[in-house]
């Protein structure tokens, strides 16, 4: 936790200094033509036959065998921690091509079909996997957009980093990196996490750039949705990378989000407390490839191992985050552990309508003005927004709230 608060500290003061105005990052930080290019497949992945899903009715927890140097090897991180000098400021465009044919900002997005045993395997279970969703253009694009962002580290990423959480994390990575925007905007994702959620209309709340999460994380469910409930948002993960053999597959408790027992601001779960008996037990393991897509409400208690000694040996690149269904409202977080997805200052007021540049809509088709809002710098987060809304925690009553957050993070750093 001493890291978290160093970074929480610099986050603060640094933040005055450098607000949101636009411009070009310089490339910072050299890595080889294979890490910029990223592997295509995971080097640990050996068994390309394995099911990419798996109910099993065992609670087992155990912790995955330490991974074995192979013929005297140390086995060696892929990605190493970039020095505080290394982080960047402000936007950043990889200056990439969009795949088949389209334009940035004119093409309209694309669609993929999902089938009504689809939507109803997330209504019943609480998640989904859909298989193939982006085809080999499409993950190349988004390998290359996040070869370019560990590459180049923004100054966003530097808490998360710090904490040991991930190789590499960045929250709200549309907003700085416009590669990420792009995706969104044209990509089949919108339609996708329309038809899961049975409307017509969809918003990025909050997402992540999740590279190598070391240990993983534990038993949990997702509070950091942005400035909406439960019920209003649709959890997704798109998929990089092959997943290993022996560790890395999300697993979730088939159902879980029906659950009535664990308190909304809890973050770890434990599964066998009171109240748990009818999901402990049923687990779903996903095995995902590149290109796929898992979708799951935000109650749904999951979790996903890392390598026991906490070495990515390859890649695990996940974009992820939270999406906003129609009629969504902005709920004020402040005093709670979620406040800290909704760090920008987009003057929205606790029961108004979600619509905000902030929060941009991708489905049915994004909105040329927010997009414009985005290039311009105006969107993202705002210091003094920082300073009032991550200032309520400090409170004894909302502290509480928060530990279970700190907890997360103090354990991966063991």
């Amino acid at each position: 936790m001493t890291k978290f608060s160093v970074a929480l500290s610099l986050l603060l003061l640094v933040a005055q200094a450098t607000a949101f105005a636009p411009q070009t990052s310089e490339k910072s930080r050299i890595m080889s033509s294979i890490q910029v290019k990223l592997s295509t497949r995971a080097a640990d992945a050996v068994d390309t036959s394995a099911p990419s899903a798996t109910q099993t009715s065992s609670s087992n927890t155990s912790v995955a065998p330490v991974q074995q140097p192979q013929s005297g090897i140390k086995r060696e991180r892929i990605l190493k921690e970039p020095a505080l000098w290394e982080y960047n400021f402000g936007l950043q465009d990889p200056g990439l091509t969009l795949p088949h044919g389209i334009e940035a900002r004119v093409t309209a997005p694309e669609k993929y079909q999902l089938t009504e045993e689809q939507i109803q395997t997330l209504e019943r279970d609480g998640v989904v996997h859909i298989k193939g969703v982006f085809d080999e253009d499409w993950v190349e694009y988004l390998r290359a957009a996040t070869g370019y962002q560990v590459s180049n580290p923004h100054f966003w990423a530097f808490a998360g980093t710090a904490s040991k959480l991930y190789d590499y994390i960045q929250r709200n990575i549309w907003q700085t990196n416009k590669a990420f925007a792009d995706f969104y905007y044209h990509s089949a994702m919108g339609h996708v996490l329309a038809q899961a959620g049975r409307t017509d209309e969809i918003r990025v709340s909050t997402d992540l750039l999740m590279v190598n999460p070391n240990k993983g994380f534990k038993w949990h469910q997702d509070n950091q949705n942005g400035p909406i409930t439960w019920d209003e948002g649709i959890r997704f993960w798109i998929t990089m990378d092959e997943t290993p053999a022996t560790y890395g597959a999300p697993v979730y408790l088939k159902g879980s989000h029906r659950n009535t027992i664990v308190d909304e601001q809890a973050v770890f779960v434990d599964i066998e407390q009171k109240g748990l008996e009818e999901y402990k037990d049923k687990l779903l393991e996903f095995r995902t490839m590149p290109g796929d897509m898992l979708i799951w409400h935000p109650k749904t208690i999951h979790k996903v191992d890392g390598p026991s000694d906490g070495i990515w040996t390859s890649y695990r690149r996940v974009l992820g985050g939270t999406v906003a269904k129609a009629g969504s409202l902005y709920h004020d977080k402040r005093g709670t552990g979620g406040v800290l997805s909704d760090l920008g200052r987009h003057g929205l007021e606790d029961g108004n309508k979600l619509s905000s540049p902030f929060f941009p809509i991708v489905y049915p088709s994004f909105d040329e003005s927010e997009a414009k809002a985005r290039d311009a710098g105006t969107v993202g987060r705002d210091p003094r927004d920082i300073a009032s809304k991550i200032g309520g925690l400090a409170g004894k009553a909302s502290g509480e709230k928060f530990s279970s957050f700190f907890k997360v993070l103090g354990s991966q750093a063991k």
